[in-house]
């Protein structure tokens, strides 16, 4: 998922898409409407953040 959502986010920053656009492709949960796939190459998540007010979070 992640490395769709770079792919997308690239085509952004080239001007393939709008940004707005990116919100609707993630609610439409429809993977066609989304950008190419980034390459694994160095591509990793390093890190989670977690909106403190979640009630889904273990304190």
């Amino acid at each position: 998922m992640v490395r769709i959502i770079v792919g997308t986010l690239i085509e952004v920053g080239l001007g393939k898409r709008t940004p707005e656009s990116v919100k609707d492709t993630i609610e439409s949960l429809d993977r066609t409407r989304a950008g190419f796939t980034a390459p694994a190459h160095g591509l990793y998540l390093n890190k989670v953040f977690y909106d403190e007010n979640d009630g889904n979070v273990e304190k």
